[in-house]
């Protein structure tokens, strides 16, 4: 008989071997293993009286607090499915994800729940909870654990069944769900564990949405099957990132690179106290290389991997033995888990440094998209192989280098150029606080390459200047023509820039190429 490797089972026996270990630290309040078990039983128990029975799903809307990763393993011990909503949707686009996943009881929020009330009629839930303080028509989930005894056992599940159900980012058209089963998880963490430097004495901050897979499953998971600690923030802010970095003496963390520049861009970057951070795990999209070097000088390294939502999601990594060796790499695979480069053609590119679409194979790889089989077979193909839709290369050592997504890539005049290089470039320009490059319409070459620029506070630069700047290490054909400026660039909650939103702002009638 195959062993129990699901979320529920995993987290549960984690708890009976460290019952003492401090588990979670939220806003002045810490739990234990054996007190947060606890909790997470009483809660499946009340789940179960509410009637969520195996395979029903279970979603959370919500700022980053205790009750979500309660509720994540609350539904694991239930055998459900948990899904976790994006906070910072609008009310029809949540409408629509709710009712795509068929979500049977929806915990959400105080802050959150206006958006809930406004589209319930249309909403297929059978039973809404409140993650805090109750109102009418919303029973509180600390009154839920009052009333109901821990739940006596956790339903047995199969390694292949769907754990959460996690929409991709939609930064262009609709989400689609991507169902994580509880084998990619457990062997995501078991590549992690074997890649990344984790102790059982770690401390994470948690400082990403936990919506968000980066978030939840880089360092998060992982440190709990460890027996680590975690310092969970409700969002992101600069200056208590640093505080509590020192107060709570944290190890590891995990944040997408928009994070660590307002960071390194706060007053006091250069004197807090970074000296017990030793991984900064970075990923969703390439991490600039002067970002990198910036971390370096203050003994912190950034060890950027590379993943996605539907590979939950480690593909990569690169350890900080090669950090600077290698600096601008996403590493290499983890045992677990295999990469190849594809030309445009289907023809697999085996030459160091031959460009094309990242395809990656594994356990770690979703599923499926929920209740959409045709962009599943899109997806992945007949061996098992998922198509990413970016673009990176291989060098002679195997090491993965990211050049772009596939679909933001720039031609000009024939030329293919790769923003994330441009940017990296652009970015050490001392007026440029953040810069975006994408393309637009051009009679004469196809495309033009655009930069849009946020300026540093009292800051300011021109477009020659700035072509002056980069000329000399970027091919002609790859510096902007055109420059346009924001006061800051447009991001989804994963942090990635959102380029469709620049482009269709910039490439308005009112914005003609000049």
């Amino acid at each position: 008989m195959a062993p129990d490797i699901g979320l529920g089972n995993w987290l549960y026996q984690r708890a009976q071997r460290t019952p003492q270990r401090t588990a979670l630290v939220f806003e002045g309040n810490s739990w234990t293993y054996a007190e947060l078990q606890q909790r997470i039983d009483r809660l499946a128990a009340a789940l179960r009286a509410g009637g969520v029975c195996h395979g029903d799903r279970v979603g959370f809307l919500g700022l980053n607090q205790p009750a979500f990763l309660e509720t994540l393993f609350a539904a694991a011990r239930l055998g459900a499915v948990f899904v976790p909503l994006n906070f910072r949707l609008a009310g029809p686009e949540l409408d629509y994800i709710i009712n795509d996943a068929g979500v049977h009881t929806l915990v959400v929020d105080a802050p959150h729940r206006p958006v809930i009330d406004g589209i319930r009629a249309q909403l297929p839930c059978r039973r809404y909870l409140s993650a805090d303080q109750p109102a009418d028509g919303w029973p509180d989930m600390a009154s839920l654990l009052a009333a109901h005894g821990p739940l006596a056992s956790g339903e047995p599940v199969a390694e292949d069944e769907v754990a959460l159900i996690m929409y991709t980012s939609g930064t262009t058209g609709r989400p689609k769900g991507a169902m994580l089963t509880h084998g990619n998880i457990w062997w995501n963490n078991t590549n992690g564990l074997l890649t990344i430097d984790l102790l059982e004495d770690d401390v994470s901050l948690v400082v990403a949405p936990l919506f968000h897979i980066g978030g939840l499953n880089v360092t998060t998971l992982v440190t709990w099957q460890k027996g680590g600690c975690l310092v969970l923030h409700r969002g992101f802010d600069p200056q208590r990132f640093l505080e509590d970095a020192a107060k709570y003496r944290v190890t590891t963390t995990f944040a997408v690179p928009a994070m660590l520049l307002f960071v390194s861009q706060h007053p006091a970057f250069a004197s807090a106290d970074l000296s017990s951070l030793r991984t900064i795990v970075c990923g969703g999209a390439p991490v600039p290389e002067p970002l990198m070097r910036l971390y370096e000088k203050r003994g912190v390294p950034i060890n950027q991997g590379y993943g996605l939502t539907e590979t939950a999601p480690m593909v990569t990594f690169l350890s900080p033995e090669w950090g600077l060796k290698k600096i601008g790499s996403a590493g290499r695979t983890p045992p677990f888990c295999e990469v190849r480069i594809a030309a445009a053609d289907g023809r697999i590119l085996t030459g160091p440094g031959a460009k094309g679409e990242v395809l990656t194979r594994g356990p770690n790889i979703m599923k499926g998209y929920w209740n959409k089989p045709d962009a599943t077979a899109a997806a992945i193909d007949a061996e098992g192989w998922f198509h990413t839709g970016d673009i990176g290369y291989l060098d002679a050592d195997g090491f993965l280098f990211i050049a772009d997504r596939l679909k933001d890539m720039v031609i000009s005049g024939g030329e293919n150029v790769y923003p994330a290089e441009v940017e990296s470039v652009l970015y050490e320009h001392p007026a440029v606080a953040e810069v975006a490059v994408i393309g637009l319409p051009d009679p004469d070459w196809g495309e033009a390459v655009v930069a849009v620029v946020a300026c540093k506070s009292g800051a300011s630069v021109e477009l020659e200047a700035l072509r002056a700047f980069a000329e000399g290490r970027l091919a002609h054909y790859k510096l902007p023509s055109r420059l346009e400026f924001v006061t800051a660039l447009p991001r989804n909650p994963a942090g990635k820039v959102l380029k469709f939103e620049l482009r269709a702002r910039f490439g308005a009638a009112d914005h003609p190429i000049g």
